[in-house]
């Protein structure tokens, strides 16, 4: 009994200095950890946050891998990311033998892209086969693509429904299958989830989404743990939970007009940003805006009426209304399209 009541006070101690270590951090800012010549793959690469993404590790001398089910675009991608190391591509200086100074060739980054579907496991196993004989083991997974399908339930076939639970969640399973064995061998790596504060609280009309997004997050935090469990320390994990962005994805999204002002949609550029200091900090998760992380404790406390009330003040229970709307009227005026 004294042993158990001694581990518990060691704990309590522990849980103290986790509160106290994670607040230097917001007043001391870590020192960002170098991603030079290590092999990055990124999912969905070839636009929104996936094409920042690949922006922001090509300027920190990153080796791309990129897929996408776009070819084209992500061929485009790659090439913004050639141009980043050009512009980068200046010799390095250094000490010479006798006191004099000799000009050292720059590392040659290079950037690699493949068509993957990350919906089909097939696609995701054989892509990751071949993408390591080419170009080696993966350092670092950014774990991006992902859909919504944009109908209220009723109304959303089957097959989209299924297809948002597979990119969204599934293909989190695989890519992850395909290079954490390695990563476990060598005790190195880096996994990032890309999820979406619809992962930690809900709203009306995209149960699929929502579904997908905490079923991202729930592997997630699995795999973090079972990673500690397994004391494989230099495996890291860091969860990206984004309030809306104006990517296109969600657009005609809206909320109260009074209240807009002060909830924005984010900009792209800024989310990545945030990313990035967290995954280059080794930080278990980042929530953009901060307020996400308030919005997700009170709906840990409050009862579920009291949430419904402040959704209602907000104008977020029916936020996505407007959204869905206009996918509906793009939809028809593409059968009519069709029909013509």
């Amino acid at each position: 009994m004294m042993i158990i009541i001694a581990e518990f006070f060691v704990v309590i101690l522990k849980v103290l200095w986790a509160f106290v270590t994670a607040g230097a951090k917001w007043v001391v800012r870590p020192k960002e950890k170098s991603v030079a010549g290590q092999v990055c793959v990124i999912t969905g690469a070839g636009s929104g946050l996936g094409r920042l993404f690949a922006k922001e590790f090509a300027r920190r001398r990153a080796i791309l891998v990129l897929w996408d089910i776009n070819s084209q675009s992500n061929e485009e991608t790659a090439e913004m990311v050639r141009q980043i190391y050009h512009e980068i591509d200046t010799p390095i200086t250094k000490d010479g033998p006798v006191g004099g100074v000799e000009e050292v060739p720059p590392f040659q980054p290079q950037v690699y892209t493949y068509a993957c579907d990350v919906g089909k496991r097939e696609s995701v196993y054989s892509t990751a086969e071949k993408m390591r004989r080419e170009v080696g083991n993966v350092d670092i997974l950014i774990n991006n693509a992902g859909v919504v399908s944009g109908h209220h339930l009723l109304e959303c076939p089957d097959e989209l429904i299924e297809r948002t639970m597979v990119v969204n969640c599934h293909a989190l399973f695989w890519t992850t299958k395909a290079f954490l064995p390695k990563m476990l061998e060598l005790n190195h790596g880096h996994i990032v989830t890309v999820a979406s504060s619809l992962g930690l609280f809900s709203t009306a009309g995209v149960e699929d989404y929502c579904a997908s997004k905490f079923g991202a997050i729930g592997f997630h935090e699995s795999l973090s743990h079972e990673l500690k469990a397994s004391e494989k320390d230099g495996i890291n994990m860091t969860l990206v939970c984004p309030y809306l962005v104006e990517t296109g994805m969600f657009k005609g999204v809206r909320i109260r007009k009074e209240i807009e002002p002060f909830l924005p949609p984010l900009k792209p550029e800024f989310c990545v940003k945030q990313a990035m200091r967290a995954i280059l900090t080794d930080q278990p998760m980042i929530c953009t805006p901060r307020i996400v992380y308030m919005v997700n404790f009170m709906k840990s406390i409050l009862p579920f009426e009291a949430i419904v009330c402040m959704y209602r003040f907000l104008g977020a229970d029916k936020c996505m209304y407007p959204f869905l709307a206009q996918r509906k009227e793009a939809m028809n005026n593409n059968d009519a399209n069709n029909g013509i």
